[in-house]
């Protein structure tokens, strides 16, 4: 009985140890940029590495998943805690509609209009870009100030119905979160 137990945690140690390879992936921020309009600061950036062969499967058999986007503006003191000038959150919503074969996507950015794609690999572009979100209008800052933005992205926890979380908890394995990427500029 203890040796049928031993080989049971040794089988699920080893199920964990190989779920694990596909983490050496990391996700990351790239391509960000901060730049300005007439009257608004925007952000332009990329998350790349964050769909895994597990995550793609998972998405192709209907797991609805979402990826938040945190971009935080700060104006950097002196002497002082530096002020938070903006705070926010951007989500976008992956679901793969199996009877039509597509892809939709929902940005909060757009409204949550949803959007259609055909492949998953523009599911994945759509999912994985963020293209001139406002963070401030320019008449909230001022001239000749150092400022600093600070963003990240991570995938939502998933959740599953019933008690099938308690069941699969290696699920856990497929969440990500980058690291904080900062910015300094004088505007």
């Amino acid at each position: 009985m203890i040796v049928t137990f031993r080989i049971q945690v040794l089988v699920v140690f080893f199920f964990l140890m190989g779920s694990g390879s596909g983490l050496s992936q990391e996700a990351r921020l790239s391509n960000i940029v901060v730049t300005n309009t007439r009257e608004n600061l925007e952000v332009y950036l990329n998350v790349e590495g964050a769909f895994t062969e597990k995550m793609k499967t998972a998405v192709l058999s209907g797991v609805q998943t979402t990826f938040s986007f945190i971009i935080t503006l700060y104006k950097v003191r002196d002497l002082w805690f530096d002020k938070k000038m903006a705070d926010i959150t951007i989500t976008h919503t992956l679901k793969y509609h199996n009877l039509k074969k597509e892809f939709i996507i929902q940005r909060s950015w757009e409204d949550n209009k949803p959007r259609v794609a055909e492949s998953f690999e523009d599911a994945r572009r759509l999912m994985s870009e963020i293209n001139g979100i406002k963070v401030i209008s320019l008449n909230e800052l001022s001239k000749g100030r150092e400022y600093q933005i600070q963003s990240k992205a991570e995938l939502s926890r998933m959740t599953l119905p019933l008690y099938l979380h308690y069941v699969l908890f290696f699920v856990s394995l497929w969440d990500f979160e980058t690291d904080w990427y900062t910015i300094n500029f004088t505007y």
